[in-house]
């Protein structure tokens, strides 16, 4: 383990501070979102000298604009899921949509079906589909659709190079492993 930091649910732990003090919570620690707790981790391992080149994570954390912000200063590559309704700039930058609105006007050979790692029962194939969103080439919109029920999972992905669909891929499928363990 690399570090830690304490999650305390704002109304629940921040604002009773006898239960603070039964549970011995440092006064000192305040509310602080998930992702902006691991904005802190992030930041001390790459300050500790700790190296990486990618971050991902759920929905919770590619909603939040700093935590993205401070990957993007640092250098480090994301690929953060985002809910279906997260507007996305298409068109060079000069076109406002949602990321859902987005797919749905994607041709068929936009999709690649790709495997995103070993499942319980093999190989776990899903179709993908990328969009360059912003104006530098390092912005993306990763979609991946599952075969069987079409269902859509939507990612905001920046890269400092540019990189392939499969490494796009492959960094989504280490989210999961984590959260296995």
């Amino acid at each position: 383990m690399t570090d830690r930091r304490l999650y305390l649910p704002e109304q629940a732990w921040c604002q009773d501070g006898e239960r603070r003090a039964r549970a011995g919570v440092p006064d000192h620690v305040e509310f602080a979102t998930k992702p902006a707790l691991a904005g802190r981790m992030i930041e001390a391992a790459l300050d500790a000298g700790i190296t990486t080149s990618w971050a991902t994570g759920d929905e919770a954390y590619g909603q939040d604009t700093g935590l993205r912000a401070l990957l993007e200063a640092r250098r480090i590559g994301y690929v953060l899921a985002v809910a279906c309704s997260t507007p996305v700039r298409i068109n060079q930058d000069r076109t406002a949509i949602r990321a859902d609105v987005a797919a749905d006007h994607l041709p068929a050979s936009a999709w690649h079906r790709q495997s995103a790692g070993a499942g319980a029962k093999g190989p776990r194939y899903d179709d993908w589909a990328w969009i360059d969103i912003g104006a530098d080439g390092h912005r993306h919109l990763l979609i991946r659709r599952n075969p069987t029920s079409d269902e859509l999972a939507f990612y905001l992905c920046w890269t400092p190079p540019r990189v392939p669909l499969s490494e796009l891929v492959r960094t989504a499928a280490t989210r999961w492993c984590i959260e296995e363990r």
